[in-house]
């Protein structure tokens, strides 16, 4: 049962829509523990992981670049699906706007145990705030 009542059918562009401010997801759906959450990105996030959950990058419109510790990017064009591995030092990068799809478990944190201006909680990305 999802700890939050969302509908079981949406349209991803109007949830994008919906997304006022970059770096700041909004959930849209729950399925068993994994968020479905959408994004605008533009810029950098910054340096982070994730201890303990893997993350899944769907971008759907744009380009984005995962930059990794020790220099290696992977760039990520439109239609494109990267998995973060838990534990992984990473940075998302985005030149322009860019559209992105995040899959990951509910209790993970959006920047890890770093916190930035840019931190949202999962209260936050639960009620589309930003």
């Amino acid at each position: 049962m999802p700890t939050y009542p969302f509908a079981e059918s949406f349209n991803l562009e109007a949830a994008f829509n919906e997304v006022r401010d970059y770096w700041s997801p909004k959930v849209v759906a729950q399925v068993n523990d994994q968020y479905v959450k959408v994004a605008k990105v533009r810029g950098q996030l910054l340096w982070h992981d994730h201890a303990h959950e893997d993350e899944l990058f769907f971008v759907v419109r744009g380009r984005l670049k995962i930059e990794y510790e020790g220099g290696r990017i992977v760039d990520l064009p439109a239609g494109s699906m990267h998995v973060v591995p838990r534990g992984t030092l990473h940075n998302p990068v985005a030149e322009d706007e860019c559209w992105i799809v995040l899959i990951e478990p509910v209790q993970t944190k959006h920047t890890g145990d770093v916190d930035s201006p840019l931190t949202k909680t999962i209260e936050a990305q639960l009620h589309g705030a930003g």
